[in-house]
């Protein structure tokens, strides 16, 4: 007989078990009660469930995987990984084995090639080359990218602005060489870059300089050279006039120039001609003004008196030139050595001193238009209310632009900077073709010493290779530091 949960229940602490049961707990049966009888719990179904109890308990099915199996991937990885371990695995491990041999790859010489790159002179200079270009050349990127991409937000046509900004990176780095190459070419009437400086310098010095005249060396001419000037040997009064004869000069200079003609000096005047002192063909009186000859216009002539200028005059198209209201005295005619000194005829770009700077020119204007895209589209993301918020409190633009707007552009500026340090280093194009190879070895960088000592008639494939690993090394903290940015600005 079993206890019903309805029927009279013992009280507490009196049952059999020392505590009350739960309604789905089994009652323990009296000592003198039949077999234990299990009461199912209420609401629970009845009947015989003896067999139920004897099935076994199936297990549970497992999720059906959709898709190919993961052991596909690989097939899709492997050409990836095959071209990534001939392309760039393999050149590495064995540019690392072929640096630790000499120029033939027979003698092992261990750190040998390592050395040489830092006791050699020559690699001295590229390296020394190369920290110019990783100090000046990002942070001039940068700045100009920044720089335009604020003033692309000023500007009505800002589209238009960019793209001009941004065509240099359609050209290939080559093909920018050959640009600037042009463009830096000493003379004017070739290089624009001289043609605009002296266009510029013509605005405010106009002087025409006859670098190769100079005076007859024999006693009977008339002037001398002294000190870089041409002076008279006979002192003259107002109312004589001066011969200057000169010789030297070259045709094409004077081909346009008009005829001379001899002075007539007015009264208290002091005059005198300055001419090519030399007949085409022949003929022709020395030291005497003739038809044929032709006049120098624009030469400074001088008036000097107990070594002090009195009077200073220019010369005519006909090479004449007057001196009035000069005191009675006898006075010395003097043609300043600034009448013979070469005209401005543009800056040496190419030269071993500004070769470098002209190339880092010619980098710049290729990436800033990559530099301000960045930037413009970081500037695009700064929320305009801090922005307008700075404005209103009453700070000035450049503050707005130095407190707000360069802290919350600082990551695009990173990112910009460390790229452009990465393509420093790996400069090789500009330099290769910009510099002559008369100022090469003072462009040099790492790069183009790892292709001209390995290829470029160098033939030593293991300082070739040491150099190789060691721009590697030098690259590779950057990459490093550039792969960190952009997962942390994914997550």
């Amino acid at each position: 007989m079993t206890n019903r949960l309805d029927g009279p229940q013992d009280p507490p602490g009196d049952t059999a078990g020392g505590s009350s049961p739960g309604p789905n707990d089994t009652l323990r049966p009296a000592p003198d009660a039949g077999p234990e009888v299990r009461t199912p719990p209420p609401g629970a179904p009845t009947g015989d469930t003896s067999a139920e109890d004897a099935a076994p308990v199936k297990p549970a099915k497992k999720a059906t995987r959709l898709g190919p199996p993961p052991s596909m991937a690989i097939w899709f990885l492997l050409p990836g990984a095959l071209l990534l371990g001939v392309m760039v695995i393999y050149p590495i491990i064995y540019s690392i084995f072929r640096s630790l041999y000499d120029a033939n790859g027979d003698g092992f010489v261990g750190a040998g090639n390592y050395a040489t790159i830092f006791s050699d002179s020559a690699t001295l200079i590229t390296i020394r080359n190369n920290l110019i270009w990783v100090v000046v050349a990002p942070l001039l990127v940068t700045a100009m990218g920044l720089i335009f991409a604020v003033l692309t937000e000023r500007i009505r046509w800002a589209t238009a602005f960019k793209l001009i900004v941004f065509m240099p990176m359609a050209v290939s780095l080559m093909a920018s060489g050959v640009i600037f190459r042009l463009v830096y070419e000493q003379a004017p009437d070739r290089g624009v870059a001289n043609a605009v400086i002296t266009s510029v310098s013509g605005l405010f010095d106009s002087d025409q300089g006859y670098p190769d005249a100079r005076p007859r060396e024999n006693d009977q001419a008339p002037v001398a050279a002294s000190q870089g000037a041409v002076v008279s040997k006979q002192p003259a009064a107002p109312g004589r006039a001066v011969l200057v004869p000169l010789v030297g000069v070259k045709p094409g200079s004077i081909a346009s120039a008009a005829p001379a003609k001899a002075a007539q000096p007015g009264p208290g005047e002091l005059a005198g001609t300055v001419w090519v002192d030399f007949t085409q063909g022949g003929g022709g009186a020395v030291n005497q003004v003739d038809p044929t000859e032709k006049g120098l216009v624009g030469v400074t002539v001088e008036a000097v008196r107990n070594g002090a200028v009195q009077a200073t005059a220019r010369t005519e198209a006909d090479g004449t030139f007057r001196f009035t209201g000069l005191a009675p005295g006898d006075y010395q005619v003097r043609l300043p050595s600034s009448n013979f000194q070469a005209p401005f005829n543009g800056i040496s770009w190419l030269g071993p001193t500004l070769i470098t700077p002209a190339i880092i020119g010619a980098f710049i204007w290729v990436w800033a238009g990559f530099a301000m895209v960045l930037i413009a589209a970081g500037l695009a993301a700064i929320p305009r209310d801090a922005l307008e918020a700075a404005r209103i409190d009453g700070a000035t633009e450049w503050q707005v632009f130095r407190k707000i707007t360069v802290p919350l552009l600082a990551p695009v500026l990173l990112v910009v900077f460390v790229t452009m340090i990465i393509n420093t280093l790996k400069v090789f194009d500009l330099v290769f073709v910009i510099a002559p190879g008369s100022v090469q070895p003072q462009a040099n960088v790492i790069a183009l010493e790892m292709w001209r000592v390995s290829f470029g008639g160098g033939g030593n494939q293991g300082l070739g290779s040491a150099l190789s690993i060691f721009l590697l090394v030098l690259v590779l903290p950057f990459m490093v530091l550039n792969i960190r940015r952009f997962r942390r600005d994914n997550q």
